[in-house]
């Protein structure tokens, strides 16, 4: 078990790929603290079903004071946190269009919650990391900034941030041994792509596929091997690195 004697926190992990990953790392050994806005108690009751161990916290990423509640939860529960995987985002609900004509907003809740969402996470997770001079924070990107994605400019610019934090973390918290990578995947088949593309999941996933070298949808279970080894010991000496999971869309 890669992930043996861990304790991971997974924001977003009601469903979709946050429930994926929380659930792929509790079967590689990893005690789990899934947050989000919605009810995670599906994502708890897998884990448990299966043997593992996780707790299930009311999380609102926008707030400092919400994150600093999980982190609290986490040490009460387990008494410490390995790993930090920032997932959670707006993305499935948004309403896409030329850039001059996004919702103002609209724009200013996703750079609140995709942005700064993740700067309370750290701000609330990483004090602990620090005391035990270790620790892996994971922040899920996108293709959509690396790409260029057209008619998303605010999501897009909000998951650029998120690299740019990525790599000023990395070179601030590297005394503290602590590493900070991201992950950039392309669409993946999850509730959220289905109701952001809507009416045009289908098309749309056929263009994204041909522009592939390995031209499939990704599925969820395509992430969460890259999840597992950034959070696990075989990572040790990688850090602000962003990890494409695209299949081979970009080169970088």
């Amino acid at each position: 078990m890669l992930l043996k004697n861990k304790v991971a926190v997974i924001t977003g992990a009601a469903r979709g790929l946050g429930r994926a990953y929380a659930e792929a790392m509790a079967r590689e050994g990893a005690a789990i603290v899934a947050g989000d806005v919605r009810d995670c108690a599906d994502t708890v009751s897998a884990i448990r079903s299966a043997n593992g161990r996780a707790l299930g916290v009311s999380l609102d990423v926008a707030s400092f004071a919400s994150c600093q509640a999980l982190a609290d939860a986490a040490t009460r529960e387990f008494g410490r946190v390995d790993a930090l995987v920032n997932n959670a985002a707006l993305y499935a609900n948004l309403k896409g269009g030329r850039f001059d004509q996004l919702d103002e907003g609209q724009w200013d809740r996703v750079m609140q919650v995709n942005v700064k969402g993740v700067w309370n996470c750290c701000r609330a997770i990483v004090p602990l990391m620090r005391t035990q001079k270790s620790g892996s924070v994971i922040n899920i990107s996108s293709l959509a900034p690396i790409y260029g994605m057209p008619y998303a400019l605010d999501y897009s610019v909000s998951k650029g941030a998120v690299i740019a934090m990525t790599h000023s973390l990395a070179r601030e918290l590297g005394r503290d041994w602590i590493r900070v990578n991201a992950v950039a995947p392309s669409a993946v088949m999850t509730e959220g792509t289905r109701e952001f593309l809507g009416v045009k999941l289908e098309k749309a996933l056929q263009v994204i596929a041909s522009g592939q070298s390995l031209q499939r949808t990704l599925e969820t279970d395509d992430l969460t091997g890259t999840i597992i080894y950034l959070a696990s010991d075989a990572s040790r000496f990688v850090t602000g690195q962003t990890i494409m999971v695209d299949g081979g869309t970009v080169f970088l």
